[in-house]
């Protein structure tokens, strides 16, 4: 058998343990569906058997769920729904086994592997923080179909079960003990024999009171009777409608599937869940959300030919929050990080805030705490760069100043080696200016990562005409080994994410210009599906930066006969930055008015038009999304991204462009180029040439042929 392999032991256990072939993971398909089928028989004849164990051989995989691959080569519900009910009916034949089943964990345990443990009577993990739990169906748009929304929800109650299956979030071992969805924990080589143990203990009635969770007085009454379960799953629905402004359809199949399986049995509401799988599994979102979860996992191996060069002293220029979050996600990557500012008390600071990383980690149990002081101990603050000799990577993190970052790159050449790296984070300078005049040319390139650093999976890396294919090979492979999702871009001014970022946020500019309010602004692009309003996020980020990058695109909006708005630089001239100075385009010195955040009432005066009493919002939807979507087509046209699928992962993982939409280029070619076409031929007709169409998109209408074929 390629997959699974059966051990019957002495002592009247067998031992199945899952290895599927040409993979480094357990992953959950039809091919190994059929061997369980047969072991089963084998299983099921064996009189004299008395337990099994469920183990995995892989390095960190206990099993990974589902094979993605066979979900998207499906088409038709019948299929999701055949895929499903044929790993159901195992799963029962498991639970039903009618001797004692033990899953002996180590790994991720997620989705149908997280299934398969709850359909067994006994689940034994290791205690490495590389074992987690979760289910994380909801964030590809589909749910467990297998009996894990009912099985979870009896075994560590409605209260805690939900956010785990409505969130797709992870379980580390030490929370997962405490809920009860783990018996025990174990050393990771000890876990064999552990595991077998307990199965002879199961056989022999010796076990009989498994491991508790000691629950509330609260989540015992909210889970014992109708009422209390009606008020939870009232209170779910309202948070997931809230969240998810109804474009997710998964949480909400999630939530009536625990809901029919109280109401009409766990049999009944496992036959309802294959039925929802399919219907699932063909919507548009799921399509694009396991797309988009395969295009980042093929981002886990890099597409350079080129070798990189091992970064073991990483040199970082700037301890403030980009400095410091970019040494954060760094320290398990590199022997030696310098932490470098103009004082050593900024230094200092910066390397506390690593600290204070590592900490939340080990906190959560992702790492260890002899982990924890070890990484931090590798951080070094400094003031001058006699100890950037032999850095293998230098990363500036400084204010977007060109002639600072020339200085830098100047500093780091004279004291490091011809091999040094030297990396500017900056998100709008072309890469070509700050290298100019540089000693190695071909040493320079961007890495743009986003903050905040430990959560944005984003890194843009910027090549110029000059860097050395060595450099780009190397900066991606830091990357990965960061846990970014990497593309490679040209430089050019705004790169690839700032640029369509900014040529939108103009549009909305106009738009506050014309006297649209920001909250009808605001609303009709969450709607949309962006996570955050745009007036809002350039208060959060700040109309200081703003009005940077602003500058810094203007020639090419001229070149492109786009109409620059004018309104940040009237409010940053006030002084009125966002956020960080209590005022920007909305009031952050006063509380809220009916949940909303109240206006700066100095705006009334900045713009001259009143708005309209009839906004729609469908047309703000098009104006302002349509100019990142057709700026995006202009990139690809022109070589600053090499294809569509790096567009859809810059907008969606740096931007927030909406995931269900799966990227600029899926998103037209699910409306359609011709249809896209002919609304920006529309705006182009209403507002002017900044919406005329890319040639791009006239040649994908004209053929019929999208950008994904």
């Amino acid at each position: 058998m390629k997959h699974l392999s059966l051990e019957k032991r002495p002592e009247g256990v067998a031992v199945l343990t899952m290895d599927c072939a040409d993979s480094s993971v357990n992953t959950l398909s039809s091919a190994l569906f059929a061997e369980a089928e047969q072991l089963l028989d084998t299983l099921e004849a064996d009189g004299a058997l008395k337990g099994l164990v469920i183990i995995s051989a892989k390095e960190k995989s206990f099993v990974a769920g589902a094979d993605l691959a066979e979900l998207q080569s499906m088409v038709h519900e019948p299929e999701f729904q055949a895929f499903i009910t044929r790993g159901n009916a195992l799963l029962k034949r498991i639970s039903g086994l009618g001797k004692p089943v033990v899953c002996a964990i180590h790994g991720h345990c997620l989705g149908g592997g997280l299934e398969l443990a709850l359909a067994a009577s006994y689940r034994m993990a290791s205690d490495e923080t590389a074992t987690i739990f979760a289910f994380p169906e909801v964030t590809l748009g589909l749910m467990p179909g297998a009996g894990g929304t009912h099985r979870l929800t009896r075994l560590i109650g409605l209260p805690e079960a939900l956010p785990l299956l409505l969130t797709g979030k992870p379980v580390r071992i030490k929370k997962a003990r405490k809920l009860g969805l783990v018996d025990a924990v174990v050393a990771r080589y000890s876990l064999k024999h552990a595991a077998v143990q307990a199965a002879l203990k199961l056989a022999e009635g010796g076990m009989t009171q498994l491991q508790k969770r000691r629950r509330t007085l609260v989540n015992r009454l909210l889970d014992s009777g109708f009422l209390g379960r009606s008020l939870v799953f009232k209170q779910a629905e309202k948070a997931v409608l809230k969240q998810t402004r109804g474009h997710y359809p998964a949480p909400l199949a999630i939530l009536d599937s625990v809901r029919h399986g109280y109401a009409h049995g766990v049999a009944s509401g496992g036959q309802e869940d294959v039925v929802r799988f399919g219907q699932l599994g063909v919507t548009p979102s799921s399509r694009s959300l396991i797309t988009l979860f395969s295009a980042m996992n093929s981002r886990k191996k890099s597409p350079c030919q080129a070798t990189p060069v091992a970064v073991k002293k990483l040199g970082i220029l700037g301890a403030g929050l980009m400095g410091h979050g970019i040494a954060g996600v760094s320290t398990d990557i590199a022997e030696t990080t310098l932490l470098k500012d103009r004082t050593l008390e900024a230094a200092a600071k910066g390397a506390q805030e690593v600290m204070r990383g590592l900490d939340r980690r080990c906190r959560s149990g992702a790492i260890t705490s002899f982990e924890r002081d070890a990484f931090f101990a590798r951080v070094i603050p400094c003031t001058d760069y006699a100890a950037f000799k032999n850095t293998d990577l230098v990363v500036e993190a400084v204010f977007e100043d060109l002639e600072l970052k020339r200085a830098m790159l100047k500093d780091v050449e004279e004291v490091a080696s011809e091999t040094t790296i030297f990396a500017s984070n900056t998100s709008s300078l072309p890469i070509s200016a700050i290298a100019q005049g540089a000693g190695r040319p071909e040493n320079v390139i961007g890495m743009h990562y986003f903050s905040p650093v430990h959560k944005m999976p984003l890194l843009e890396i910027i090549t110029t005409d000059k860097t050395a294919d060595w450099v780009t090979a190397t900066a991606f492979d830091v990357g990965i080994r960061q846990g970014k999702t990497c593309i490679v871009v040209k430089d050019g001014p705004g790169f690839y994410t700032t640029r369509i970022f900014s040529i939108m946020m103009n549009e909305v500019m106009l738009l506050l210009e014309e006297g649209i309010s920001p909250h009808v602004l605001d609303e009709a692009m969450t709607r949309f599906g962006f996570p955050v309003g745009p007036v809002t996020l350039v208060d959060e980020v700040g109309i200081d930066v703003g009005v940077h990058v602003a500058g810094v695109m203007r020639p090419h909006c001229e070149d492109r006969k786009i109409q620059g708005a004018t309104l940040l630089d009237r409010l940053y001239t006030k002084g009125f930055l966002g956020r960080k100075s209590g005022k920007g385009f909305y009031d952050y010195t006063k509380g809220k008015k009916k949940g909303q955040r109240r206006l700066n009432s100095d705006l009334a005066n900045l713009v001259v038009a009143r708005p309209s009493k009839h906004e729609d919002l469908e047309e703000l939807q098009h104006r302002v999304s349509l100019m990142m979507i057709n700026e995006a087509f202009l990139c690809l046209q022109e070589g600053v991204i090499a294809s569509p699928e790096d567009g859809d992962l810059g907008a969606i993982l740096g931007l927030g462009f909406p995931p269900f939409l799966g990227g600029p280029f899926r998103y037209a070619d699910a409306m359609g180029p011709s249809t896209m076409l002919e609304r920006l031929e529309s705006l182009e007709k209403q507002h002017g040439p900044r919406f005329k169409p890319a040639d791009l998109l006239r040649e994908k209408a004209a053929s019929g042929v999208g950008f994904y074929h």
